[in-house]
């Protein structure tokens, strides 16, 4: 059995602070007060002002002298930019991840499953978590630590909940498009890294 992933203090206030952007807690263009936030979580300012850092790199806050932090005001032009990188990224993690996955795609088929029920639940939460999660071991299975650190950098998480939940992206199905995926992967079809990549920038937003 794997350990247990633990997170340092610093990643578990970002993702507080995500969890509370993307749900909608903290809607676009409203303040964020890193003073409230360590109250709140009973931390001190330091290393809630690092995670703050790590989301504004993520151009997911931004912040100005005197105005403090606030949530940026994301259009869909914003969102759709990191769908190009994203692609390139696993074109190549799907043509390096090709022959293991060709043997075994159990690593896949979790996702596949969670989300056909996510569909008929019409569950946008589920859809986007088991959605970053099937491209997440996808890169993985490339064996490239770099590619998946890379890949993790860009917030894929962030952006595609944001898609799904602020501009209200909608694929056809969701599960049978990575169910598409998966079978191409088992048949080993040789345009796999092209597949990947034309099916990662077809879940991009439209202004």
């Amino acid at each position: 059995m794997a350990p247990p992933v633990v997170h340092s203090l610093r990643e578990q206030i970002r993702e507080h602070i995500v969890e509370g952007i993307v749900s909608g807690r903290w809607k676009p263009g409203e303040r964020i007060v890193e003073r409230r936030i360590a109250m709140e979580l009973e931390v001190s300012q330091t290393p809630v002002r690092e995670a703050l850092r790590e989301l504004e790199a993520l151009r997911l806050i931004e912040s100005a002298p005197n105005k403090g932090v606030r949530v940026r005001e994301l259009s869909a032009p914003d969102l759709e930019e990191i769908y190009p990188v994203r692609a390139g990224l696993e074109q190549m993690a799907a043509e390096l991840a090709a022959p293991h996955l060709a043997e075994d795609v159990s690593r896949l088929e979790p996702h596949v499953t969670a989300l056909y029920g996510a569909d008929r639940a019409d569950d946008g939460e589920a859809q986007a978590r088991h959605t970053v999660g099937f491209h997440r071991e996808l890169v993985r299975a490339s064996g490239n630590s770099v590619l998946l650190h890379t890949w993790e950098g860009l917030g894929i998480e962030v952006w595609t909940a944001l898609s799904i939940r602020w501009l209200g992206t909608v694929q056809q199905s969701y599960a049978e498009e990575h169910e598409a995926v998966l079978e191409a992967f088992r048949r080993r079809d040789p345009r796999i890294g092209e597949l990947v990549k034309s099916h990662v920038l077809g879940c991009a937003p439209r202004a």
